[in-house]
């Protein structure tokens, strides 16, 4: 199946509110499916694990807030994931990276790529120093949980993650600008609306010509 909507997932209920007002009219196969999983990687996989077990959608992004772990990144930019790994030593490449960043900088945002590291608790202080020096340049607490389930059921599902950066090391969430850069944070999340369309609309074409190449190349 190459068909379906693209389904989103986020931790939080202001991830899905930003997502939900940003401009989908470009979407295909229909208006996304905008899911809410909660904190955490156990809720994310089976959450996931539920939706995907339905099967219909025809790519999957874990999108929303995040941390970025190394220099040289502000807040309000985006980091999208070349690969996630979790703590037990799980790596899930993603091919999406590339053409997902491009869409996001022709859209005008800020955007770098590298790996995110999914951890099972808030990442602060030396610990991030810690994940930068293993080449993470982003943390979160699902988007390894989310892989893992779309490895289980659907691995061949096109997938994609990226993180709005809130929190960077010099720029953590105690401190007094914390409301200002979650402000813009979500605006950015907003903005990046028509780039996932557009990674959306290119995953399905490239599934869909599949099909008529392949006999080519056996004959």
């Amino acid at each position: 199946m190459t068909g379906g909507a693209l389904l989103v997932v986020c931790a939080l209920g202001p991830e899905v509110w930003a997502l939900r007002g940003g401009d989908w009219s470009g979407a295909a196969d229909g208006p996304p499916a905008l899911v809410r999983t909660g904190v955490g990687r156990s809720r994310a996989r089976r959450v996931v694990g539920e939706l995907l077990a339905r099967d219909g959608y025809g790519a999957l992004v874990v999108a929303g807030f995040g941390a970025a772990v190394g220099p040289g990144v502000r807040p309000t930019d985006v980091i999208v994931a070349d690969a996630v790994r979790d703590a037990e030593g799980n790596h899930y490449p993603l091919d999406s990276a590339k053409q997902l960043a491009r869409a996001l900088q022709a859209r005008g945002l800020t955007t770098h790529t590298g790996l995110h590291h999914t951890a099972d608790h808030v990442v602060r202080g030396v610990e991030r120093r810690a994940l930068n020096s293993r080449g993470a340049l982003a943390v979160d607490m699902e988007a390894a949980a989310v892989l893992a389930a779309r490895a289980q059921l659907r691995p061949g599902l096109p997938a994609a993650v990226l993180r709005v950066v809130v929190d960077t090391p010099d720029h953590e969430l105690i401190r007094p600008g914390t409301l200002p850069a979650g402000l813009r944070a979500w605006r950015t999340l907003r903005a990046a609306v028509p780039a996932l369309t557009a990674w959306h609309r290119q995953a399905v074409a490239a599934l869909e010509s599949l099909p008529s190449t392949l006999p080519q190349e056996a004959s």
